[in-house]
């Protein structure tokens, strides 16, 4: 004879599983939406930034050092452009390919920001194709401060071709130094030139993209979606299960 106890062991593990699978299911939804609240704040945030007035560089430059994120601050500086060393970042604009040119701005006190002047298509990567808009004298340039990268993205991502300088990720460490410059004489930071016209129409400015996906809502209802499956598969069973034990009349 079997004993009750055996039998109802598996429907009793069975609940289990579908209990951990259930809150598991329920936490991931949950975090999803809190990640959703954190990425409307960040947006909302640099949305703030980038309408606001723009500082001096010394000012982006305080807040970097104390810890503050510069990211997509509005910024101010005067120098002038070191137009033979520039840097190529290989880069697709509105569906065409080329370069956004960097180019360091050599300011008063000895030191340099490179600058994301803008984008060129690809036949335009050398100066001699653009010498109007190599910008000569005294500049007074007005951008978004920008991060340097930690890093290298992705594994995917190409290497850095500093012979044919060809740039796949702005590594400010290999600008600095394909360039000859001390570290200590650059700016850990990089400025994207704003929208304001350079002769000929090159380099183009203002190409600073903001792509940060926010696809937490989606990803929330996903997991509240298969908890809910999961509910209703499991009160299908329950409700077989009852009909098939029910007594016939």
């Amino acid at each position: 004879m079997n004993n009750p106890a055996t039998r109802r062991k598996p429907p009793v593990f069975t609940g289990i599983v579908v209990l951990i699978a259930l809150t598991i299911l329920i936490s991931l939804g949950t975090w999803q939406v809190e990640r959703l609240h954190w990425k409307e704040g960040l947006l909302a945030d640099i949305a703030t930034r980038r309408t606001s007035a723009p500082v001096e560089l010394s000012a982006i430059e305080a807040m970097h050092a104390g810890g503050t994120d510069i990211e997509y601050r509005p910024v101010t500086v005067t120098g002038r452009y070191v137009n033979n060393k520039e840097r190529h970042f290989f880069a697709t604009w509105r569906g065409q390919t080329g370069f956004y040119v960097y180019t360091p701005l050599e300011m008063a006190d000895g030191r340099y920001l490179f600058v994301n002047r803008g984008f060129v298509p690809y036949e335009n990567k050398e100066p001699e194709m653009r010498m109007q808009g190599q910008l000569t004298g005294q500049q007074t340039v007005t951008g978004l401060a920008r991060n340097r990268l930690p890093g290298k993205p992705s594994w995917v991502v190409p290497e850095n071709d500093l012979v044919k300088n060809v740039f796949y990720w702005k590594d400010i460490d290999a600008m600095t130094s394909s360039d000859g410059f001390d570290p200590a004489k650059v700016v850990p930071f990089f400025v994207d030139a704003d929208s304001t016209p350079n002769p000929k129409g090159m380099p183009i400015g203002g190409v600073t993209e903001i792509d940060l996906p926010n696809n937490h809502l989606e990803y929330a209802f996903t997991w509240y979606g298969l908890a809910a499956v999961l509910v209703g598969i499991v009160g299908v069973s329950w409700f077989r299960k009852r009909s098939g034990n029910a007594p016939a009349q």
